[in-house]
Formats: C-alpha cells, sequence, structure tokens
C-alpha cells in the first residue's frame, strides 16, 4: 500500500505532501476502527493497483456516498482493466449500501484519468469547486 500511494504521489507530482509512513498505514487502514479503506489489485503476487476510499454522508440526498480518495494503476499494468475493476467494486460496494454514488477529485491537467473516467460514464459535478482549508489558514480560524 505505502509502496503504491508513494507512485501516485510522484505521478501526481505531490511528493513534497506525501508524508505516509508505515505507522500511518497500520494506525489508518488497518486499525480496528480504520478512518479509510483500501483495495487492492494484483496480477499473480505483484500488487498492481490501489484504491483508497472512506465513507461520507450526502445529507440532501439522505444516502451514504463512498468518497475515493486515490486510483493508481502502475503503468506497466493500465489498459488490463484494473482501474476499471477496482471502481467497479466501489461502485457495487456503494449501490450494496444503498447508496449508490461514488465520488472522486481529478486533476485538472491528468487527461489520460479524465478520459478513462468519461468512457466509465462519469461526469464532473457542475458548478461545484473543491475547497480546502489546511496549514496558516486553518490554524488562524481555528484560534478564532
Amino acid at each position: 500500500m505505502l509502496t503504491l500511494l508513494r507512485e501516485l504521489a510522484d505521478y501526481e507530482k505531490l511528493l513534497d505532501k506525501f508524508f505516509i509512513d508505515e505507522e500511518v498505514i497500520r494506525r489508518d487502514y488497518l486499525s480496528t476502527q480504520p478512518l479509510c479503506n483500501a483495495d487492492l489489485a494484483f496480477e499473480g503476487d505483484a500488487p498492481v493497483g490501489i484504491a483508497s476510499w472512506y465513507w461520507k454522508y450526502a445529507s440532501f440526498a439522505a444516502k451514504r456516498v463512498i468518497y475515493l480518495e486515490d486510483l493508481f494503476v502502475r503503468p506497466a499494468f493500465r489498459g488490463k482493466g484494473y482501474g476499471k475493476t477496482l471502481l467497479a467494486h466501489l461502485a457495487k460496494t456503494a449501490v450494496d449500501e444503498g447508496g449508490g454514488i461514488v465520488d472522486w477529485s481529478v486533476l485538472d491537467w491528468n487527461k489520460p484519468s479524465i478520459d478513462f473516467y468519461d468512457s466509465l460514464g462519469a461526469r464532473p459535478v457542475e458548478g461545484w469547486l473543491v475547497y480546502r482549508l489546511e496549514g496558516d489558514a486553518a490554524k488562524a480560524l481555528a484560534r478564532g
């Protein structure tokens, strides 16, 4: 898991924001009450892809929603259906739990991923922008 997530951070040019280590994996993914989930794809014994995700709630729709935090398939294994299989598994999980919704974000420059998502019938959520409060701004707001 750690290696795949690191490779994703490198692909997305976000290694400067990558702070995950083995302890974080144990604490946040593998504990008795994990904060998030991870599904892995293998070709034989070789790990080739990962989907990390967690549940959120759409209050107006009154439905559980899966938020896909990370989806990554190693470049040598792309085009073999691993990404589609990982997303299909998440869609089935969401449908089986009564939600039927899977949300995620994609970097605006990542055309191969955007094209892949479009090919599955996924669409951008119109009218919404993703915001983040972090760092000094979060600390300042927390202080009041």
